[in-house]
């Protein structure tokens, strides 16, 4: 590691401190890749582990994590999306370089381009109205992101100028860009919940979606089609003599399932102090053994009601990624 001139020596060791540490082992389990994570304790530790792993689309079969004091402790049995160890090195090296510099500000956006960050509520044709504005205010677009789910629409489109291909800057073109998109995700009957918002900047594109549809209350709102096999069962109970709420999570298992519940949890301002996550065929059992930021339990009947409509949502939304 390579320290800058004006550090001192306090602040050398607070850095080591605060350095998550990573083993990758392929010797002691016959069917995965173990992925050991210790570091200082500090909220949104286990997500940045887990968005490392989920970002290159890895399988992770088994978890254990524990948090002991000030020390987090994790392990995971991760796999390629076929099922096999990880064995390509540079992928190796840039999950041990990523997680080693989760405690620095790294940005997960897209470089000179501008988002824009769109709810509402869903309806057929809805994609083909917004991409027409978008040409016809000369916006090129370069990826996009949309997730639907019980009836609404969370969008990230990333565009640029289509003349000088650079991000839009000019803010008469972004109140503009902004007055267009409103109207036509109002449509008929959204006055109120349609919202259009230009950024610079996404830190994570995924996680942006679930705080995007966390904001515009998805998970109050009733499904329009429900498939009853797909439904996840989500329980919370307090463990008083021990201190912690028990999450438990049984669903279908799926790439990425674990971000989506430790992205909510997060998000949520709980902290995750132990947790088994074991998969078994198509299935995924979760357990987690959670505490608010400020230590408290989950204190009452509609905070209960509201984590387990959130989760189920983080779990259900997915499907419908495109």
């Amino acid at each position: 590691m390579e320290w800058h001139a004006c550090l001192d020596e306090y602040e050398k060791l607070v850095i080591r401190m605060n350095t998550p540490r990573v083993v990758i082992d392929n010797g002691v389990c016959p069917t995965a890749t173990l992925v050991k994570v210790d570091s200082a304790r500090r909220h949104g530790i286990l997500l940045d582990a887990v968005q490392v792993l989920t970002d290159l689309n890895l399988s992770i079969k088994k978890a254990y994590i524990s948090s002991d004091g000030q020390w987090f402790m994790d392990v995971f049995h991760v796999t390629d999306l076929n099922g096999n160890k990880l064995t390509d090195e540079s992928v190796i090296s840039y999950i041990e370089q990523s997680i080693e510099t989760t405690h620095c500000d790294r940005s997960h956006g897209f470089n000179g381009l501008t988002a824009l960050e769109l709810t509402g509520t869903d309806r057929i044709g809805l994609l083909s109205e917004v991409f027409a504005v978008l040409a016809d205010l000369q916006c090129d677009v370069v990826d996009a992101k949309v997730w639907t789910h019980n009836g609404r629409i969370a969008s990230l489109i990333f565009v640029k100028d289509c003349n000088s291909g650079s991000p839009i800057e000019d803010s008469q073109q972004i109140d503009k860009i902004e007055a267009r998109l409103r109207n036509v995700l109002k449509g008929d009957n959204d006055i109120r919940s349609a919202k259009t918002t230009v950024s610079m900047a996404v830190t994570h594109t995924e996680r942006r979606l679930h705080q995007m549809m966390f904001a515009d209350r998805d998970y109050e709102r009733k499904p329009i089609l429900e498939h009853k096999s797909e439904l996840s069962a989500v329980t919370v109970q307090n463990w008083v003599e021990r201190g912690y709420s028990v999450v438990n999570v049984q669903c279908k298992d799926r790439t990425k399932l674990l971000f989506d519940v430790v992205c909510t949890l997060t998000d949520m301002q709980y902290v995750v102090f132990h947790a088994t996550i074991k998969t078994s065929g198509d299935k995924a059992y979760l357990e987690f053994y959670i505490r608010h930021r400020d230590g408290i339990l989950v204190s009452s009947e509609p905070e209960r009601h509201r984590l387990i409509q959130c989760l189920q949502a983080a779990v259900e939304r997915r499907a419908s990624e495109v």
